[in-house]
């Protein structure tokens, strides 16, 4: 069984949003939220999903689910205080689901709306070839380590460079096994599932996602996310 699990317990503060959390903001009257859970609702070998939602806001996402048929998913379960807590609540909720262990999880933010088929199926794909897979772009811009006293620290090759996205998946068991692990431990500062993964020695796997595949965390990303999204509707029409 593969499952996802898509985070949407951010409060959206960088989007300066004073009343709703970024991914329930609306696009051609759609939230954010939606045009993400739709791509993964669609494919064919995702079986169930599980949802991260912001505790006072699981009733509204439950009316959404219903309004725009989304059917796959199994569970809607509140975040945490923290990212990492949030997406322990998350794999603890796949894990209740679970009944096989080779059962695989795509973790993916719930404002990543421009994921694509082919990049999940390639995901799923490497997950069975190497045990995990972690999405990509190169990255196109000078990377450096901020110094001290406003210095410039060491300057990466970029083109030895790559910038972590997501879906981010793994074997279900072994996910669970390392946020236990880190429970146990009592190390709650892990950014994300890779490093987790890393931490606890795990060797991680690249799949090459779409550029377009971006964080919708500021106004910039809403205006961006729009613009591709309305070009690609445009496309459509002209039969490109």
């Amino acid at each position: 069984m593969n499952i996802a699990m898509i985070f949407a317990g951010g409060t959206g503060k960088r989007m300066n949003t004073k009343s709703i959390p970024k991914q329930f903001l609306e696009l051609h009257g759609k939230p954010v939220i939606i045009y993400t859970l739709e791509k993964f609702d669609n494919h064919p070998e995702i079986d169930q999903i599980v949802l991260v939602c912001l505790e006072s806001w699981i009733p509204y996402a439950r009316k959404l689910l219903s309004k725009f048929q989304i059917t796959k998913v199994a569970d809607v379960v509140p975040g945490g205080k923290t990212g990492q807590e949030s997406i322990y609540n998350g794999i603890a909720a796949a894990h209740r689901l679970s009944s096989d262990a080779s059962d695989i999880v795509l973790i993916h933010d719930g404002v990543r709306p421009m994921i694509d088929e082919d990049t999940i199926t390639s995901c799923l794909s490497c997950v069975r070839e190497h045990g995990n897979a972690i999405t990509t772009t190169p990255a196109i811009e000078t990377i450096f380590v901020n110094g001290q006293d406003g210095q410039v620290g060491d300057i990466f090759n970029r083109s030895r460079c790559t910038m972590a996205r997501a879906p981010q998946c793994f074997y279900l068991k072994d996910i669970y096994a390392a946020h236990q692990k880190a429970k146990a431990e009592g190390k709650a500062d892990f950014i994300d599932s890779a490093m987790l993964m890393q931490y606890y020695g795990a060797n991680l796997y690249t799949v090459d996602g779409p550029v377009e595949n971006i964080k919708i965390t500021t106004p910039m990303d809403f205006y961006l996310f729009r613009a591709m999204l309305d070009a690609k509707e445009n496309m459509q029409i002209v039969g490109v």
